[in-house]
């Protein structure tokens, strides 16, 4: 896969909803009813990150929910990339970008969402092909007047912000030309999963799906 073709089916799952739901899960057991929970609501993309012992477990669990579109987040190494393309991952996100892990992610045809902090880092993905990115950490890093302020020089590059984005601030950035979607864990919170609210998560899912 080229960087080109990558981007563009990243763009094609950013544009599916507003918001991406970036998921720290713990139990195999809420994979499948979050992911329900979370498609229903209207946030079919699903990223969830490789911070967990069962992580690919739930990737596995997800893949066959009708209606989702799942991936792998917190990419950091090319055994990461293989091990989540075989767990059924359909994209990658990562918190920023190294050679090694982009050559992986296109040896093995596995879209990726390449973090980028700053103008270089992002010119640098835009010189190997990748028009959309992700901008990570993106509140600490300079929020949502920072990213403005690429859209002028920068105008070919499409943003996913994650990192720090929630119902209070999510609007600032989704109102910007240079982002598709913003990357969010709000709308599954830690204890409404643990306490199997999955109505809940649905609701909140729903608010986010009229962001925008």
């Amino acid at each position: 896969m080229t960087p080109q073709d990558a981007s563009l089916k990243a763009e094609e799952i950013c544009r599916l909803a507003p918001v991406v739901p970036v998921l720290v899960v713990h139990e195999v057991a809420h994979a499948r009813p979050l992911a329900e929970a979370l498609v229903a609501g209207g946030l079919p993309a699903l990223e969830v990150t490789l911070r967990t012992p069962v992580a690919l477990d739930v990737i596995r669990e997800m893949a066959q929910v009708e209606g989702g579109v799942v991936g792998a987040g917190t990419l950091l190494t090319p055994e990461d990339v293989v091990a989540a393309k075989e767990a059924g991952a359909r994209f990658g996100v990562s918190p920023g970008a190294t050679d090694r892990l982009l050559d992986a992610c296109e040896s093995h045809d596995l879209p990726l969402l390449p973090g980028a902090t700053s103008a270089s880092e992002s010119m640098r993905l835009l010189e190997r092909g990748y028009s959309v990115q992700k901008f990570f950490p993106a509140e600490a890093a300079g929020g949502a007047p920072f990213l403005k302020s690429l859209a002028s020089p920068l105008p070919q590059i499409r943003f996913c912000p994650t990192g720090g984005v929630g119902p209070g601030n999510a609007m600032d950035y989704l109102s910007l030309p240079n982002t598709l979607c913003v990357g969010g864990s709000w709308v599954a919170p830690s204890a409404m999963v643990k306490a199997g609210d999955w109505t809940g998560i649905t609701a909140l899912a729903k608010e986010a799906s009229g962001l925008g």
